[in-house]
């Protein structure tokens, strides 16, 4: 394990997630009657998982009196670390603690997958907002609770990379940060592009994520030192999909 990470484990900033249970593996689609914003279903996990969802929560956005992060980025080292199921249930439980507006966004814009996390369409999203002039808040879609909203990646771009660097999507950051409390977005594995990198350097820093027994150590050592070159603050580390070798009541007593 490199310094780095060695340091984030150090300062509690290092989060394990594990992989839901077979019994918890289905996402529960609840909408409590106080919370109906629209007919998207809530995204939630029970047991454990949903414990160390909360923790991440805690530990990245509440436990700082005020001035922690409020625009950050999720992407992973490689595709299949589970990013974008991060990123949909660490805004959902966000807004489940806060009274603050949260949005998230899809700026995975060459394979969108946040709407499926929230069961809805990706339909006139963030690319459509680079390509147009109404208020930002005229693309996003609220979800089942009255405080969250969803900026789907929307039609398809012909050009990602040339929309993301754009002076354009600058403004749109921007206009997000003023619009809304939390901005949680959803950019593509560090593998396949550098949209997390330039996307970085306009955020308030960048969550890595990755998946246990796959993401390689080296792969992650090298998108941790990129992200520290580009001077872009490495808010914390998800090891995604662990497997503990003993029974999960056992591992609840511990």
């Amino acid at each position: 394990m490199s310094r780095n990470f060695e340091l984030l484990d150090q300062a509690g900033r290092l989060q394990e997630m594990l992989e839901p249970p077979a019994e918890h593996a289905a996402v529960r689609q609840n909408v409590p009657a106080e919370d109906t914003g629209s007919s998207t279903p809530t995204v939630e996990v029970a047991g454990k998982v949903g414990d160390e969802i909360a923790m991440l929560v805690h530990n990245l956005f509440l436990s700082r009196s005020g001035d922690g992060p409020r625009q950050v980025i999720f992407t992973g080292t490689e595709s299949g670390s589970g990013c974008s199921w991060t990123c949909a249930h660490v805004a959902e439980v966000l807004a489940s603690q806060v009274h603050a507006s949260v949005c998230v966004v899809d700026c995975n814009l060459r394979s969108p997958s946040l709407h499926r996390q929230f069961v809805t369409k990706n339909h006139y999203g963030l690319s459509d907002s680079l390509l147009g002039f109404d208020p930002i808040s005229q693309y996003a879609s609220p979800l089942s609770r009255k405080n969250l909203w969803l900026l789907s990646c929307g039609s398809a771009a012909e050009n990602p990379q040339v929309q993301l660097i754009s002076e354009r999507m600058r403004l749109r950051l921007s206009e997000l940060r003023a619009q809304f409390d939390y901005v949680l977005i959803d950019v593509a594995p560090l593998n396949a592009c550098k949209d997390g990198i330039v996307l970085g350097r306009s955020v308030d820093g960048v969550v890595l994520v990755l998946k246990a027994n796959s993401s390689r150590r080296e792969a992650a050592r090298k998108a941790v030192q990129e992200l520290q070159s580009a001077r872009i603050e490495v808010l914390g580390v998800v090891l995604n999909q662990r497997n503990f070798p003993i029974p999960a009541w056992l591992y609840n007593k511990l």
